[in-house]
């Protein structure tokens, strides 16, 4: 992330970032209408200081059924206070009370039933109440919040590729023919090396003219949609873009001629073999965003060196992004789990 273009300069003020778990909060916006009957149950949990896996192990165990069976609309931060939905299947008949996982680090809010499972990507998206604490200089911020308020680039955030880029090492190192038998991991570094890609094209995007000049041919995205098409710039493609009925966007790396134009392949020509790689495990070319539009946006001047902000997000996109375009900051978690690794 330290070497990806930034669209409004790259800031001044430094700052701390997660030296509480109080100081990232994240709650799940979800657009379902839970029927109140059938064979799941649905449970919003808020959890501090734990990872979604291991709050969904603990459901499993009380529901009595395998891991594979608890479903969660996205991951959550470790490092945070986080609220997020999990579905179980429980027999109609059976009733369990949920309540019982509450301890220190957890508690279940809500427990409904649900007539099908949730799946991953279920929810609407993420609100968002950060707090930025020994700022250097808040006025700073201040001066690029109405900036970033109109866009950031849509850059993936740095826990998409490990610690410390590990997932990208166990990239290279696939792509020159290590095999990776397990599953889950090999995805995640798929996802990785895809996900770099897009950095990269962005980046360079960015880098030549920012992200509100277009191409006389894009390839437009659909708004709320995977969905993309290829046209010359006209009037009424300008006027969708006006309306947000269609994005700008950048590729997924796969396979298929569709999906990439010329100058997005001169871009990634240092990269030929990773989008080969890319290409022989059979993923297909997709688009993302290039612009990432925080919504509903708040901020705070606690005292002379801490900021609150607040924003909502599209799901699969990430704060740290909007953050980095406003100060320069540092993970104290981050640091904190080195020492005591």
């Amino acid at each position: 992330m330290l070497t990806l273009n930034y669209l409004y300069g790259k800031p001044t003020a430094t700052a701390e970032f997660k030296t509480l778990p109080e100081d990232f909060v994240v709650d799940e916006v979800m657009d379902i209408e839970f029927t109140g009957e059938g064979e799941h149950v649905c449970l919003q949990i808020i959890k501090r200081g734990e990872n979604t896996i291991s709050l969904a192990k603990a459901i499993a165990k009380a529901a009595g059924v395998g891991l594979r069976d608890v479903s969660y609309a996205g991951l959550k931060d470790k490092n945070g206070v986080c609220t997020q939905w999990f579905s179980v299947p429980v027999a109609i008949k059976k009733d369990i009370d949920f309540s019982l996982l509450n301890n220190e680090q957890r508690m279940v809010i809500q427990q409904l039933r649900h007539n099908r499972k949730l799946r991953t990507g279920c929810h609407k998206g993420n609100r968002f109440e950060i707090t930025l604490r020994n700022v250097s200089d808040i006025r700073a911020i201040l001066a690029r919040i109405n900036a970033v308020r109109q866009g950031v680039p849509n850059y993936f955030g740095e826990q998409r590729f490990g610690f410390d880029g590990h997932n990208l090492t166990m990239a290279e190192r696939m792509f020159d023919g290590e095999v990776i038998r397990d599953k889950k991991l090999r995805g995640l570094v798929i996802s990785a090396a895809r996900s770099a890609l897009f950095n990269h094209v962005v980046s360079k995007r960015v880098e030549a003219h920012g992200l509100a000049v277009s191409w006389p041919r894009e390839i437009f995205l659909l708004e709320g949609s995977n969905a993309f098409f290829e046209e010359d710039l006209s009037d009424a493609n300008v006027a969708r873009l006006l309306e947000g009925d269609i994005h700008l966007s950048a590729p997924l790396f796969g396979k298929g001629d569709r999906g990439i134009v010329e100058q997005e392949r001169h871009w990634l020509e240092s990269y030929q073999k990773w989008c080969e790689g890319l290409c022989q495990l059979g993923l297909k070319m997709e688009r993302r965003a290039l612009r990432l539009v925080p919504q509903n946006f708040t901020v705070e001047s606690v005292n002379e060196t801490t900021l609150k902000l607040g924003f909502e997000l599209p799901k699969g996109t990430f704060a740290t992004a909007v953050l980095r375009e406003l100060a320069l900051y540092q993970d104290v978690s981050k640091v904190i789990s080195e020492e005591i690794e």
